[in-house]
């Protein structure tokens, strides 16, 4: 492009970030260990999906580890879904959160966290870690109970 070659300012894409915080920070539930956030997720969850589909959630923190809101970042099929870094990260920073609860559903009802659970967790808390962002924790969700990474020693 040349120097006095004009811009054509109608090709250039306007990049805006918003958030909107509907409720007040006192009334966000307090997850205050791996059973109230379960709870919450199921409570949440689609009772029609959690046994049909896997779904991948996350619930945004604040500094005083309050629900934020939650956020379904991917369905897939009955044994996997995709889940992709960059649109949880977004997420995440957008609405300002400083921590993340990952959440998964096994639709067999199988709460043992799989291999690739297991490495897809380690990936976020690499990322999450460069961000100053952490993965507080990951659970599996099923019907009938919960699995938690951090309960498990499988996040630091």
């Amino acid at each position: 492009m040349k120097s006095n070659e004009a811009f054509d300012l109608f090709s250039v894409t306007e990049i805006e970030l918003i958030y909107r915080n509907k409720g007040r920070a006192e009334n966000r539930p307090l997850l205050d260990s791996s059973k109230a956030a379960y709870e919450l997720l199921l409570n949440t969850w689609n009772q029609n999906k959690i046994d049909l589909v896997e779904q991948f959630k996350i619930m945004l923190l604040d500094r005083r580890n309050r629900c934020m809101g939650l956020s379904e970042i991917s369905t897939g099929g009955m044994t996997a879904c995709i889940v992709d870094p960059k649109i949880v990260f977004a997420t995440a920073l957008k609405a300002r959160a400083t921590g993340i609860i990952m959440a998964h559903n096994h639709p067999s009802g199988n709460k043992l966290p799989s291999e690739s659970d297991k490495s897809l967790t380690k990936t976020f808390i690499q990322a999450g870690k460069m961000l100053e962002l952490p993965v507080i924790d990951h659970i599996i969700v099923t019907r009938d109970g919960y699995t938690s990474f951090a309960d498990e020693g499988l996040v630091p």
